[in-house]
């Protein structure tokens, strides 16, 4: 099974990305350049990594939104397929349309990098299978535009239809109901800032991340 990491111009959680699906849940990862206009027939699911994309000029993701490979990216995701986006990666998600909200600075115009404890709100999707309802957990986030935003009609919509994966137990950056990650209506493609990848090893910490991508895997072994 081959699992797409994404190459935006200023992605710098790739190699961190790739280690932990070769090293940690012993699947294929490969890379693929921002200039593709198609991913490997092959690949079962998508990683946009953390980063800044573009040097995050204009807007977090605004113009990652654009590269080529984002469409075939969307035809992937619209087949079922999942796609998940950490940090910048939510943040292009949400400016491609394929999550609903966006990212915003920080409340308190700060850069905040720390350890983070989460609470999990639903662990029946392909990125949250592993986890218990309501464990919480622990992700570093690192970021400036971390502060998730969606208007009220949106907000009940993402409640209604079980799509808030993750809160922060201490919200961090102001995010809207204390988001840290959601996914779409569908349950195929999912966004957080916090950081899996970083928390898949012992060593950096902990391993409450390694579960997220164990899910994934684990649902891919099911079909």
């Amino acid at each position: 099974m081959k699992y797409a990491v994404i190459r935006f111009p200023g992605s710098n959680c790739d190699w961190d990305m790739y280690y932990v699906l070769r090293d940690q849940l012993k699947v294929e990862p490969i890379f693929v350049d921002y200039r593709e206009t198609n991913l490997p027939i092959d690949v079962v699911a998508v990683i946009v990594p953390g980063g800044f994309s573009y040097g995050d000029y204009l807007r977090s993701g605004a113009i990652a939104r654009f590269a080529p490979i984002m469409e075939d990216i969307k035809k992937f995701a619209e087949a079922g397929n999942p796609v998940l986006g950490v940090c910048n990666g939510f943040q292009i998600l949400t400016e491609a349309h394929l999550l609903p909200g966006g990212l915003r600075k920080n409340q308190h115009l700060e850069f905040i990098c720390q350890q983070q404890d989460l609470f999990v709100q639903n662990n029946q999707t392909t990125f949250s299978n592993q986890f218990k309802p309501g464990e919480k957990v622990m992700m570093p986030v690192a970021h400036g535009d971390g502060n998730y935003y969606c208007d009220d009609v949106t907000l009940q919509q993402l409640r209604t239809h079980n799509q808030i994966v993750l809160t922060y137990s201490k919200n961090p950056n102001g995010s809207v109901a204390d988001i840290a990650g959601i996914v779409n209506e569908q349950g195929n493609v999912m966004g957080m800032m916090p950081h899996p990848e970083r928390a898949s090893e012992l060593v950096l910490g902990g391993t409450d991340g390694l579960r997220l991508f164990q899910s994934v895997v684990t649902r891919q072994l099911q079909k």
